[in-house]
C-alpha cells in the first residue's frame, strides 16, 4: 500500500519537527532551501530540461532546453502585467515547441543510424491536439527541415492543414469519419502539391473512395487503419482492440483489399495505420503493438498492396509527475527508447519477409505540444479551518465540551490515533444533541472549535511519523485550506475536471521559503466541480498541495499549471461565461526574450456577442419556413 502524502513529506524531511505548534516554540530549523522545493514539487522530474528553480526561489524557463538561456518566469509575469495583460495568462514558449520537434526527429535519426534502417522517418502533428493558428503555423515552420507534416481528423482540420502546410514532401494524413466531400477534398489536394493519404477507417469508406476516384479521375493515396489485438493502457486503453471506435478488423482489411483490387486501385493502398491510445505509459505495450502491426504490414505487401508507409499513430507519453513509472500520469521510457523499439521491430519484420522497409510515420501530439504552454494565475483568497487556541474550560460547561477539552489536552504521540476517533465521536454527539435541542448554538460552536483544535494537534504529530495510519490518511485533506484561484477549470484545464488529468502545479516564486500551508484549489465558477484536489506526488497522488500563506501586504501569489499545451485550449468551454484567457507567445533572444504574439482574451462583451450569434442561429433554425412548417 502506498504511503500518504503526509508520510512521504515526513520521510523526506519536508516538515518541521519540535514541540506542539499550538503550545510553545517549535525547534529551530535550518532555512528552507530551493533543493527542498525541487524535491517537493518534483520539478527536476517533469520539468527537465525546460523548467527549474533559481537561487532567489523563482521558477525559470529554458526554452531551448540544454542549449542554455533562461527566463525568470516570475519577472516575466510581472513585466507582462505592466503591459495590461491581466491574469490568468497563458504563456507559450515557441522555442520549446521547436525543441520538442527537433528532439523527436533526432531520436528517430539516431535509431535509424543505430540499426542501419534503410527507410526514413516522416512525422505528422495531429491538428486536434491544439488548433490555435499561431501554434500550427509555428510547428509547420519548425518542421520544414524535417519534412514534418500534419494529421487531420475532420473536414475543418483538413482545411486548416491545406491552408497551412507548405512543406514539399510533407505528409498530410487524413483520419476520422469521412463523407464524400471530405474524401474528394483530400484527393483534390494532390493537385495543389500536397501528399494527402486517406486512411480507411470504416469499410463503407472504401466504396466512397472508389466512386470519388472515378469521378475526379485521380489516383488516390490510401491507407488502412487496423484494429490491433494489442491494447493500450490507462484511461485511453479502449482506443484499441476489437471494439475500438475506428479501424478495420483483419477480415474487413481483406475485404477492402479485394474491393480495391476489383476497382484497379490496389496500387493506391500504401499505408498501414494503427492507434492504441493516448499517453501510453508502458513501453511493453508499445512493443507489443508495433510487433503486431509490423506483421500486418508485411502481409499487406505480400498480398500485392503498394506498401510504403507504416503509421504508428500517437501515444508517446508525457511524464506529468516525473516518476518515470508506468503510472497513468507518467511513462517508464524515454523518447529515444520509443524510437529505438519502433525502428528495430519494423526492420526485423521486413527483413524476415524480404519486404522493403517503410517510411515510419508517427502522430505524436501531446509529446510535442504539452511542454510549450504554462498557465499562470493568482490566488484571490483563502478559506481555512478555525485555527485559534481553545479557551480554558469554564465551570458548568456541557459534558460533551468537557470531553472534547480533555481529549485535546491528552493528545500525544502515543494516543493520537485513538484521540482522533474520540474527537470525531464527540463532535457527532454534539451535533446530535444540538439537533434535539439539548445544546445551544454557542455551545455547538464551542464544540466544533475544540474538534478542529484536536485535529490540528493530531495532524502536527502525524506529519512527524514515518507512517500514517489508514484512518488518518484523509486528515490532511480535512484540514486543508481552500485557495481561491483566478481562473475557470472548465475553460483552462478541462481535462483536470473531465478525466482527472494530473498537471504539475506549483508556486512560481517564494520557493526559498517553506510552504507551511496545505490546500486545495477552487476556481471562480459557481460549480462545485470547479476545483483541483489531486496533485502529483512521488508515490501515487496526493489530495493537497503545499502552499505559502498569503502575505498581509496583499502581495500577489502566483501559481503555475505546467505541461498544459495539448487539448486544454481546444476543449475549454464557456462555463459561467468565462471566456478565453490572454495568451502571449515568448521567444528567447540573446538579450532576454521578445514577445512574438499577443492574443487578447475574451471580454464580457465578446462573450455576450458570441452567445448572441449562437442564439440567432438557434432562432433561425426554430423558425418555420414559408409554407413548409419546418426549418428551412
Amino acid at each position: 500500500m502506498e504511503k500518504s502524502g503526509a508520510a512521504v513529506q515526513a520521510q523526506n524531511g519536508l516538515v518541521r519537527s519540535g514541540t506542539d505548534p499550538l503550545r510553545g516554540s517549535p525547534a529551530v530549523q535550518p532555512k528552507w532551501t530551493i533543493e527542498q522545493s525541487e524535491e517537493l514539487y518534483r520539478i527536476n522530474g517533469w520539468g527537465e530540461p525546460y523548467f527549474a528553480i533559481n537561487a532567489v526561489g523563482h521558477v525559470t524557463v529554458s526554452p531551448q532546453g540544454d542549449r542554455g538561456g533562461s527566463i525568470d518566469l516570475f519577472e516575466l509575469v510581472n513585466a507582462l502585467r505592466q503591459r495590461n495583460l491581466n491574469l490568468p495568462l497563458l504563456i507559450r514558449f515557441s522555442d520549446i515547441l521547436e525543441n520538442r520537434l527537433e528532439r523527436l526527429n533526432a531520436c528517430f535519426s539516431r535509431a535509424i543510424t543505430r540499426y542501419s534502417y534503410p527507410g526514413v522517418y516522416r512525422g505528422v502533428f495531429p491538428v486536434k491536439t491544439n488548433q490555435q493558428r499561431h501554434l500550427v503555423e509555428d510547428l509547420v515552420r519548425f518542421g520544414k527541415p524535417h519534412q514534418f507534416g500534419l494529421e487531420a481528423g475532420s473536414k475543418p482540420e483538413l482545411l486548416i492543414a491545406l491552408a497551412t502546410l507548405r512543406t514539399p514532401g510533407a505528409l498530410l494524413v487524413c483520419n476520422g469519419y469521412k463523407d464524400r466531400e471530405y474524401i474528394e477534398t483530400a484527393m483534390l489536394a494532390q493537385r495543389l502539391g500536397h501528399t494527402p493519404i486517406i486512411v480507411l477507417e470504416q469499410i463503407e469508406e472504401v466504396d466512397l473512395v472508389i466512386a470519388a476516384s472515378q469521378k475526379l479521375d485521380i489516383q488516390p493515396i490510401l491507407g488502412v487503419r487496423a484494429k490491433l489485438s494489442s491494447k493500450g493502457t490507462g484511461r485511453f486503453g479502449t482506443s484499441a482492440g476489437d471494439r475500438a471506435k475506428f479501424g478495420l478488423t483483419i477480415p474487413e482489411i481483406i475485404q477492402a483489399i479485394d474491393r480495391l483490387r476489383d476497382a484497379g486501385l490496389l496500387d493506391s493502398l500504401q499505408l498501414l495505420h494503427y492507434h492504441i491510445g493516448t499517453q501510453i505509459c508502458a513501453i511493453g505495450v508499445i512493443k507489443d503493438a508495433i510487433r503486431e502491426a509490423s506483421q500486418i504490414y508485411v502481409e499487406l505487401a505480400r498480398l500485392g498492396a503498394n506498401m510504403k508507409y507504416l503509421d504508428v499513430g500517437g501515444g508517446l507519453a508525457v511524464d506529468y509527475d516525473g516518476s518515470k513509472t508506468n503510472f497513468h500520469a507518467s511513462k517508464n521510457y524515454s523518447m529515444q527508447n520509443y524510437a529505438y523499439d519502433i525502428v528495430a521491430e519494423i526492420k526485423e519484420a521486413c527483413e524476415e519477409r524480404q519486404v522493403a522497409a517503410p517510411t515510419i510515420v508517427t502522430e505524436s501530439g501531446t509529446a510535442l505540444a504539452a511542454h510549450q504552454s504554462v498557465l499562470i494565475f493568482d490566488v484571490l483568497g483563502t478559506s481555512e479551518v478555525p485555527s485559534e487556541v481553545p479557551e480554558p474550560l469554564q465551570e458548568k460547561e456541557h459534558l460533551i465540551i468537557r470531553n472534547l477539552s480533555e481529549t485535546y489536552e491528552s493528545i500525544d504521540a502515543e494516543n493520537y490515533q485513538e484521540a482522533f476517533h474520540d474527537a470525531a465521536q464527540f463532535k457527532e454527539e454534539a451535533i446530535s444533541l444540538f439537533n434535539f435541542g439539548y445544546l445551544s448554538l454557542a455551545e455547538r460552536a464551542r464544540a466544533e472549535r475544540l474538534y478542529w483544535a484536536c485535529c490540528r494537534k493530531i495532524l502536527a504529530i502525524a506529519r512527524q511519523q514515518d507512517y500514517v495510519p489508514d484512518d488518518l490518511e484523509d486528515l490532511e485533506k480535512i484540514m486543508a485550506s481552500i485557495y481561491y484561484i483566478n481562473l475557470s477549470v472548465f475553460q483552462s484545464a478541462p481535462d483536470s475536471w473531465a478525466i482527472d488529468q494530473l498537471f504539475p502545479i506549483m508556486p512560481i516564486h517564494r520557493l526559498d521559503e517553506e510552504p507551511t500551508e496545505r490546500g486545495t484549489l477552487a476556481d471562480l465558477t459557481c460549480d462545485s466541480d470547479g476545483k483541483i484536489d489531486q496533485f502529483i506526488d512521488l508515490r501515487d497522488v496526493k489530495s493537497v498541495l503545499e502552499l505559502h500563506s498569503l502575505k498581509q501586504s496583499h502581495e500577489p501569489y502566483y501559481l503555475g499549471l505546467f505541461l498544459c499545451g495539448a487539448y486544454q485550449e481546444t476543449m475549454g468551454n464557456l462555463h459561467n461565461l468565462f471566456g478565453d484567457t490572454n495568451t502571449v507567445h515568448i521567444k528567447l533572444t540573446p538579450k532576454g526574450y521578445q514577445i512574438e504574439h499577443v492574443v487578447k482574451g475574451d471580454t464580457m462583451t465578446e462573450v455576450f456577442e458570441l452567445c448572441a450569434v449562437r442564439r440567432g442561429r438557434s432562432d433561425r433554425a426554430d423558425a418555420p419556413s414559408d409554407g413548409a412548417g419546418v426549418a428551412g
